[in-house]
């Protein structure tokens, strides 16, 4: 069975089920699965993830219209 053929069928079980158990339980991984997103990420994404965040912070930001103002003055 191919993958969209596999997400059809789970759509249909989510669909039919009334167990609020184990929708609560599939949301709970959907949620540790985005998590895990970042944890896999090599130390140098994560670093420079981090160094945006303290710049974003401090102020240290400019607006994307002001980017593309930059790019434009490089042509």
């Amino acid at each position: 069975m191919d993958i969209q053929a596999e997400k059809i069928e789970l759509v249909k079980m989510l669909l039919d089920t009334e167990d609020t158990t184990l929708i609560e339980q599939i949301k709970a991984l959907f949620k540790t699965r985005e998590e895990d997103f970042y944890l896999n990420l090599p130390q140098h994404v994560k670093d420079g993830i981090e160094k945006s965040r303290k710049q974003a912070e401090e102020g240290k930001v400019i607006s994307l219209d002001e980017v593309f103002a930059r790019l434009d003055r490089r042509r």
